[in-house]
């Protein structure tokens, strides 16, 4: 028998003190309590009886000091926490990773994966050894650690009861080296896995995860896989046409059988869309819905079962996506006059154009864009973001090269170097512009090159100060670009990407990922309200939010003072093929090794001896209570 609570020597010491306080109280006069009585004849028999009771009444009194000493020291003895030989071999060190990830709460078992899976760690906890430690981490695109390491089974049941599954893939590798990190250094190392096996592999950036000599058990959790999925939904306006749009979505079916589907769209809250699919074994459907009209704000797409049911995971039946506001953005255009330049604007009704001429620059009020037409003066405060066609000053953020023209008989003047995916010049041909002249242009490392000629960049993008600007090298009026669709579809597109920013944005993120998004440069901080109504505070650097985002659904940034704040919203989905596929795995493996299965808890009493001594102290306590009431120890 060993002591691991207090040492003996200060168990001694509290004995001692302790016990001398309970014969002090036991050797003190006991004062006898008055009792009035109606007749002298009782006083007779009790001075009678005195002499003979008087030994009979000590011992009483030194029985019920051995039983207050008995209670001393059983609780003494509890303070020690003895234990056997056996319990006092240094215990196993427990790392248990909960998956929760978006397939977790896959509904093919009661209730959820999720809930079997906290059973299952529940089961674990109260079957844990006196001298074993865990701690309880959940695993999704981060790891977050609900415990500390720790042999407390309230502590960790607890932390169990704290695990939800979000809308995001697990990142395995992630928690594996956590759980390492955790355990560096620990007698008996051991990490329980506790999901349905669709984790990837083990590796990460930094390379695989090394075990080591950790062991690594497996709980498998799950029992079906019927399951199809939106694995893809975006959602653009029509540039010239902002009351129409057009939608692209895909559906997976992946499950081993063929399944019967009904497709509904909803454009603010209304259904505008019903389609019925008939989807194979692992096939991926494609769907592209042009010329929708009807929703002015959000949109939203459901997956259902032909028959009314629902599959096993109905965390990817749903996906959202937010239409751009349809607002007027206020343009001011600085030129001397240019007939192709504003007949070309005239083209969007949510342009608020006003034409000034550059002495009268700048115009009042706030613009969000402003545009240059062979002018470079000082910009203004309220201008906007900038579009400077022909520059040929110097007071611009970038380099302005000598002219050059079309004189070369053996190469054309025009752009011969395209960034075709850049969104200002999507749906354009400009590989076959002619121009007759035209300045290079030289950003910063940091500037984007749309589109170069072979003597240099004719077409550039960059942001100073939060500013964007665009640079266009020469004058559409030299050029036969003013008599092509793509001129006013490349105006309007810049237009777009500066007040939109990003059609990322507009569309959707993806769930599990760190977020950038939009918000006033100059805040520092903003509120985020997620899908489950929630808020949450998050920090803003160079006109972004960064927020790890796990939940699916729409969201709001609220930025600024209460009352006066700036509100954005976005949306996000899980759009992950591999989480859809929720059939369970039976064995995990990393980097070949097998993981084992879980074994040594059993459900039942803790074998610790101080507990059977606090129940000792309460039964004595008891007989205590009971003797003195009966007047056998008084």
């Amino acid at each position: 028998m060993h002591l691991t609570g207090l040492p003996l020597a200060t168990l001694l010491q509290i004995g001692a003190l302790a016990g001398a306080l309970v014969v002090a109280f036991y050797i003190l006069k006991l004062k006898r309590r008055p009792v009035p009585v109606p007749f002298s004849r009782i006083w007779e028999r009790i001075l009678r009886d005195k002499e003979a009771t008087s030994l009979f009444s000590q011992l009483k009194r030194f029985l019920s000091l051995l039983l207050q000493l008995a209670l001393l020291a059983l609780l003494l003895f509890a303070l020690g926490d003895p234990r056997t030989a056996a319990n006092t071999i240094e215990g196993r060190n427990i790392v248990v990773l909960i998956d929760a990830s978006a397939s977790m709460k896959a509904s093919d078992v009661p209730a959820s994966r999720i809930d079997v899976a906290k059973e299952e760690v529940k089961k674990m906890v109260r079957g844990l050894s006196g001298s074993d430690r865990m701690l309880i981490a959940q695993m999704d695109a981060a790891v977050t650690p609900l415990s500390t390491l720790t042999s407390e089974v309230s502590d960790l049941e607890a932390a169990v009861a704290e695990v939800k599954a979000t809308d995001a893939t697990a990142d395995f590798a992630r928690a594996l080296r956590f759980a390492t990190d955790t355990l560096r250094g620990m007698s008996s190392p051991e990490i329980i896995v506790v999901s349905d096996g669709a984790l990837g592999e083990a590796s990460d950036a930094a390379g695989p995860v090394e075990l080591g000599e950790t062991k690594l058990a497996f709980v498998p959790v799950g029992k079906g896989g019927r399951n199809a999925a939106i694995t893809q939904f975006s959602v653009r306006r029509y540039p010239l046409d902002k009351s129409r749009y057009e939608v692209m979505l895909e559906v997976t079916n992946t499950s081993d059988e063929a399944l019967d589907l009904e497709l509904s769209l909803f454009g603010d809250g209304q259904l505008t869309d019903l389609t019925r699919l008939k989807l194979q074994p692992q096939e991926r459907l494609p769907r592209f819905y042009p010329n929708l009209s009807g929703a002015s704000r959000t949109l939203e797409a459901k997956l259902a079962l032909a028959d009314g049911g629902a599959d096993d995971l109905p965390a990817d039946d749903r996906a959202y996506a937010l239409l751009p506001e349809r607002r007027r953005a206020r343009v001011q255009v600085v030129s001397t006059g240019n007939m192709y330049l504003e007949a070309a604007l005239l083209l969007d009704e949510y342009l608020d154009v006003t034409v000034i001429d550059p002495q009268r620059y700048p115009g009042n009020g706030n613009f969000d864009v402003t545009i240059f037409d062979g002018v470079t003066p000082n910009v203004a405060p309220g201008s906007g973001s900038l579009l400077y066609l022909n520059p040929t000053g110097t007071n611009v953020p970038f380099e302005v090269s000598k002219e050059i023209e079309d004189t070369d008989a053996n190469y054309r003047l025009g752009f011969d170097e395209l960034d075709a995916k850049h969104p200002i010049v999507r749906y354009t041909a400009l590989s076959d512009v002619n121009i007759a002249r035209a300045r290079v242009l030289k950003g910063e490392k940091e500037d984007k090159v749309i589109g170069s000629s072979y003597k240099g960049p004719l077409l550039i993008q960059g942001r100073r100060a939060g500013v964007k600007f665009v640079a266009l090298g020469f004058d559409v009026r030299e050029s036969d670009l003013p008599l092509r669709i793509s001129w006013p579809l490349m105006l309007l597109n810049t237009i777009n990407d500066f007040v939109e920013e990003d059609t990322g944005y507009v569309s959707s993120f993806r769930t599990g990922l760190v977020w950038h998004i939009p918000a006033p440069s100059n805040a520092e901080s903003g509120m985020l309200e997620l899908p489950d109504g929630t808020k949450r505070s998050v920090p803003i650097k160079e006109g972004r939010a960064v927020f790890l985002g796990q939940q699916a659904g729409f969201y709001t940034l609220a930025v600024g003072e209460p009352g006066a704040e700036e509100k954005s919203m976005f949306a996000a989905n899980l759009s992950s093929p591999t989480e859809s596929s929720i059939t369970p795995v039976p064995e995990l493996k990393v980097q070949g090794r097998t993981a084992g299965e879980v074994g040594e808890f059993k459900i039942g009493v803790r074998r610790e001896i101080w507990v059977y001594l606090l129940a000792a102290v309460l039964l004595m306590t008891a007989i205590e209570w009971l003797t003195y009431h009966r007047r056998v120890t008084v």
